[in-house]
C-alpha cells in the first residue's frame, strides 16, 4: 500500500519560497501520477498542480501559474513542489496525491501547512 508523507511547510512571508517534498514508502511511484493540491480555510480541497509518471507533462491551475513547479524523483520516490513568489492567499493545508495508472486508485498524505504572512 502506498504512504506518501509531506513535509517543508512553514511560515513565511509574502514573496518568500518554500519547497514542499512527498515521499512515498510502500511501494514505488512508478507510473503514477502526482499532484498537489490545497486547502484553504473555509474552502474546499482544490487542485493546484500535477505531473505525469514519466514527468513530460505538467499540469497548473492558473493562480500558481509561472510561481510553482511540480517535479518528481523516481529514483528517491519523491516528488517536489517549488513555490516562488509565496502571497497570503497561498495559505493553507497542501496535500499529495498519487492516483494509480492501472486503476485510478488514488492515495492522500496527510498534508503539511503552508502559512504566508502579509
Amino acid at each position: 500500500q502506498l504512504q506518501l508523507t509531506e513535509s517543508g511547510g512553514g511560515l513565511v512571508q509574502a514573496g518568500d519560497s518554500l519547497r514542499l517534498s512527498c515521499a512515498a514508502s510502500g511501494s514505488t511511484l512508478g507510473t503514477h501520477v502526482m499532484a498537489w493540491f490545497r486547502q484553504t480555510s473555509g474552502n474546499e480541497r482544490e487542485f493546484v498542480t500535477a505531473i505525469s509518471g514519466n514527468g513530460a507533462n505538467r499540469y497548473h491551475a492558473e493562480s500558481v501559474r509561472g510561481r510553482f513547479t511540480i517535479s518528481r524523483d523516481n529514483t528517491k520516490n519523491t516528488v517536489y513542489l517549488q513555490m516562488n513568489s509565496l502571497k497570503p492567499e497561498d495559505t493553507g493545508v497542501y496535500y499529495c496525491n498519487a492516483v494509480r495508472s492501472r486503476d485510478f486508485v488514488d492515495f492522500w498524505g496527510q498534508g503539511t501547512q503552508v502559512t504566508v504572512s502579509s
